[in-house]
């Protein structure tokens, strides 16, 4: 199964989603990104504490992925401003994205405008155009509210739900239930990974899907709870928070990591520049990898 003849979605958040598209990105419409729109810290958290919007960043970061750094288009929507005012802190992209949410009907045109604005062939989505945040419940009976107080706990939240409750994007439904490929992460685990899959229609899409599922694990344990969790507890985590398990098989740089559950392809995927990125090559090379093996498998079951 050669990736440039499948239909790929991507769901996460922050940088993980980003590298996945970059890495994806010859696949042009035949790639969908579906990202991660509950983040409260940074430039975005302020913005939306300004006025009750979707968070931005994430979404700037994806689409900025899928066009080449050096152009203009990808250097405006990347920049930061310096010092200590008001605009201090901010990204220029985040602003533009924000200032068109205002002016717009619905955050999704404002996308349309910016993907033609950057030239942008592949479609970039909010998990859902209506503004939600994360909340965690403990067994203490302790909760915490919003990406930033998640991350900071030291201990993995019994659940996590969203706050309203929210719907996806009819766009996200289809997308998924024609996909051949789907990839989880890499990212956040509970911030990034975990938020999409709690938007109920599109844990039902996940569930009910033709294509096959992968999660790419991080090539570096991440500052976060869900470190001290096995890859079968992180995969039973999910399934007692939405129902089912939407994964079939995942992508992992450390070879010790073993699974009861699913089917683990171990790659190196790590790069020389940066060490908790995955190298594009190395990544692209293993899902088409994953995605071979599995063709595999399902002629082996079919016989």
């Amino acid at each position: 199964m050669p990736l440039n003849q499948v239909n790929v979605v991507a769901i996460g958040g922050g940088h993980g989603l980003g590298r996945v598209l970059s890495t994806l990105s010859f696949l042009g419409d035949q790639l969908t990104g579906i990202v991660t729109t509950t983040d409260n810290g940074g430039s975005t958290g302020r913005l939306r504490k300004r006025s009750s919007s979707i968070a931005w960043g994430d979404l700037r970061n994806c689409l900025t992925q899928l066009v080449d750094n050096d152009s203009v288009g990808s250097q405006l929507f990347n920049f930061r401003f310096d010092g200590q005012d008001e605009l201090g802190g901010h990204n220029l992209g985040n602003l533009i994205l924000y200032g068109l949410g205002q002016v717009q009907s619905r955050p999704l045109d404002s996308i349309k405008l910016v993907r033609r604005l950057l030239k942008v062939r592949t479609p970039v989505l909010p998990m859902s155009e209506t503004p939600t945040d994360l909340m965690a419940f403990y067994p203490q009976g302790r909760c915490r509210v919003g990406e930033l107080s998640v991350d900071e706990m030291p201990m993995m939240p019994k659940s996590l739900m969203l706050a309203p409750l929210v719907k996806s994007l009819p766009a996200c439904i289809e997308a998924i239930e024609n996909a051949d490929i789907i990839i989880l992460g890499p990212g956040s685990f509970l911030t990034s990974i975990v938020p999409p899959l709690l938007v109920r229609d599109i844990s039902n899409a996940l569930n009910n899907r033709k294509g096959h599922c992968i999660f790419v694990e991080n090539v570096t344990p991440e500052k976060s709870p869900s470190a001290q969790l096995s890859l079968d507890k992180k995969l039973e985590w999910i399934e007692e928070n939405i129902g089912c398990l939407p994964i079939d098989s995942v992508i992992c740089q450390d070879t010790s990591v073993t699974s009861d559950k699913v089917y683990v392809h171990h790659h190196d995927l790590q790069s020389e520049e940066t060490s908790h990125y995955h190298d594009k090559d190395k990544l692209r090379e293993a899902i088409e990898s994953c995605a071979k093996q599995n063709d595999l498998l399902n002629a082996v079951n079919v016989t």
